[in-house]
């Protein structure tokens, strides 16, 4: 006859599910996105439905840079290039992201912008490790880099959003951090909404090395965390050369 097995993970379970209650009770909160009653204790103020709700990125993408491209036709023993990859347009190596820069993610990604929710930001990042292991021989980096802000948003906002995103991000790969590689030399323009040509426009040319940074001969391979529009992309690698 077989004896039963008593399993720990039970308990922990029990234990979850009793914290959430009282946690829905006594602190009842709404889903930022939705409205719903919270009924889970958490420090990200977005219900598990919305979290697991986000338009991911199709299969059928850019190759490049992680456009997707739902209704191309794929070509045997060619990866698919949106025109902009054909023409050469980007510098960088391959950008990819977990999420369609539209509805919920967009409200998201504001809180994270202006209200600094640093479990956000980490659950974002565990997310890009995904995505990163998904793509490892195509995003593999030696170094996590945040594209940074101008230094003056930076102080009016207090933080860089792509650096809540990138430190965390680091961690998870198990690769070295470096927030001061990069400065953003000229400021995005005052006018609130920028059409994609005057997007493109603020932020070639905007950014250069730190004076004084210097990363290892090894360390050539960069991995770049951002958060743009469009593309909507929010990793992207590229070869850093010392000047």
């Amino acid at each position: 006859m077989a004896q039963a097995t008593f399993s720990f993970s039970l308990p922990r379970r029990w234990l979850a599910q009793a914290r959430d209650a009282v946690a829905s009770i006594v602190i009842p909160a709404p889903c930022r996105l939705c409205d719903a009653l919270l009924n889970h204790s958490s420090r990200i103020p977005i219900c598990r439905d919305c979290l697991g709700g986000f338009a991911l990125v199709p299969e059928k993408i850019c190759a490049v840079c992680g456009l997707p491209m739902p209704d191309a036709a794929e070509i045997a023993g060619e990866g698919l290039k949106c025109s902009a990859c054909r023409l050469e347009t980007y510098s960088f190596e391959r950008a990819r992201s977990y999420a369609l820069y539209e509805g919920h993610v967009i409200r998201a990604v504001l809180m994270l912008k202006f209200e600094r929710i640093d479990p956000l930001a980490k659950w974002f990042a565990e997310r890009l490790a995904e995505i990163y292991s998904q793509n490892q021989e195509i995003l593999e980096a030696d170094i996590v880099v945040p594209v940074p802000l101008h230094r003056d948003h930076e102080k009016e906002r207090g933080h860089n959003q792509a650096e809540l995103l990138s430190k965390p991000l680091a961690k998870i790969l198990k690769l070295p951090h470096q927030g001061v590689l990069l400065v953003r030399k000229r400021p995005r323009p005052a006018k609130l909404v920028l059409t994609l040509r005057e997007r493109w426009a603020a932020v070639r040319g905007a950014f250069e090395t730190c004076p004084g940074s210097q990363v290892s001969t090894q360390s050539r391979n960069v991995l770049f965390s951002a958060i743009l529009k469009c593309p909507p992309w929010v990793v992207g690698r590229d070869t850093f050369v010392n000047s």
